[in-house]
């Protein structure tokens, strides 16, 4: 047990959370992947290699919680220039050699491993969008300057993501806003800021929907503005009774999914018994929470969201440990960031919002989003591990007692008190020292 506790430091109640989702990862997209099995001809393929990308997901975990959180300031910046190279080579070749999946250009691939930038880019605007709210902190909130940097950085970053993959730009676009509410950006900025997104939103979807499929399709650089609206009418449209539901055209991935949540009930039809994983092609990714529901029931599927409300509920908890406001707005930025998006998989199972391409963090099948996922949740640990640094050193110089001798001889006891643990911070010899890097406000 205690070689156990030496190598998974950090939070614990985090790294049960991140296990199950393993679990239950491992459990449905082995059962998920019957089309998978088909086309591959051979029955443990799939499930093997989600497994050994789970398996360097852990390892991912436990190198980042062994990373004191104030480097990933420093790592942010560079990665977020690789990353805009990387978006900028996703589009140009989009749109030159017309290589696209699903109709959208998302995706290198390095030596036969395919890769997607968008990930690693939602990383380095959440840690950058920490860091300048931290720098930026005064009596009054977050400092103007704070909010142009975020807007600049975001705003780029968007840019490059929407002509690709809009509901990617819009969660990590509606995860910023929400971190800079937390971050005390003044309320008439924020409202402005608003306003503004949602009447372009609107002035986008009025434009959609008069326009024809056919001049659409000609406007550069709106190869997807035919899919979106077409997901927008059919979402807006008159209710479809069951029985007139279209299951093999372009709503089949809809209806099969409503079929295997209505025919799930409380307790579902176990592990491995789904019906409707054979006829969505998306199965062990998009609407893997449709399956969950069907093989769980309700009892798995509140299972599920109950573990992401744990999840952010836990990372508020940290937050709060916190006497710094980088490792606190960035816990609570990547708890955010992976609950909206899990928010977003689960809606569109069950036919709350339009269909996007979210899959569900750390259980769907995937590579880059697994990977990058498993990272969060090791900087999350990272930061808990400062926090629980933090503890010690109060608990320590609370109850220290040290032994003076004063003028006359005599000895005095001075005993520790919290409000001088209060302005300490936990230094290792590991710790960047740049100044930039620890230009950083107190949590008050």
């Amino acid at each position: 047990m205690n070689l156990i506790n030496s190598i998974f430091k950090g939070d614990k109640v985090i790294w049960m959370i991140f296990l199950m989702l393993c679990l239950i990862s491992i459990t449905e997209v082995f059962s998920a992947s019957s089309t998978l099995t088909y086309g591959s001809q051979g029955h443990w393929g799939p499930i093997t290699q989600h497994s050994i990308l789970l398996m360097f997901g852990v390892f991912i975990v436990w190198f980042m919680h062994t990373i004191p959180y104030k480097w990933f300031r420093v790592f942010a910046y560079p990665l977020l220039l690789v990353s805009v190279i990387m978006l900028l080579v996703v589009m140009l070749m989009g749109a030159i050699s017309g290589d696209r999946v699903n109709g959208a250009a998302r995706w290198l691939t390095f030596f036969g491993v395919a890769f997607q930038p968008s990930e690693l880019a939602k990383m380095a605007v959440v840690i950058l969008t920490a860091a300048f709210l931290s720098k930026g902190q005064t009596e009054d909130g977050a400092s103007q300057s704070a909010f142009k940097w975020i807007l600049v950085i975001t705003g780029i970053v968007c840019a490059l993501i929407v002509p690709e993959n809009y509901s990617t730009g819009a969660l990590l676009f509606g995860t910023v806003f929400l971190m800079m509410i937390i971050g005390r950006i003044q309320w008439k900025k924020m409202l402005m800021l608003g306003g503004s997104i949602a009447a372009i939103i609107a002035l986008f979807v009025g434009f959609l929907a008069i326009t024809p499929d056919n001049t659409l399709e000609q406007i550069p650089m709106g190869h997807r503005f035919t899919t979106v609206k077409h997901r927008l009418m059919n979402f807006g449209g008159d209710r479809v009774p069951p029985e007139k539901l279209d299951i093999q055209g372009d709503e089949a991935q809809v209806a099969h999914a409503r079929i295997a949540i209505a025919t799930s009930n409380v307790i579902g039809k176990g592990p491995g018994n789904s019906v409707e994983r054979d006829f969505l092609s998306q199965a062990y990714s998009d609407f893997i929470f449709a399956i969950i529901i069907e093989e769980l029931g309700l009892i798995g599927g509140i299972f599920v969201v109950f573990l992401y409300i744990c999840l952010l509920i836990r990372a508020g908890k940290i937050a709060q440990k916190c006497d710094r406001t980088f490792p606190a707005f960035l816990v609570l930025g990547i708890a955010l960031l992976l609950v909206t998006q899990a928010t977003f998989n689960m809606c569109v199972a069950v036919g709350l919002v339009p269909v996007t391409g979210q899959p569900l963090p750390l259980i769907s099948k995937g590579g880059t989003s697994t990977w990058i996922n498993c990272a969060y949740i090791g900087m999350i640990l990272s930061v808990s591990r400062y926090t629980a640094k933090l503890e010690e050193e109060r608990e320590a110089l609370q109850n220290a007692v040290t032994q003076v001798t004063d003028a006359n001889g005599n000895v005095i006891t001075l005993e520790g008190n919290e409000e001088n643990v209060a302005a300490s911070e936990v230094q290792t010899a590991t710790e960047p020292t740049l100044n930039e890097v620890n230009e950083d406000s107190v949590l008050e």
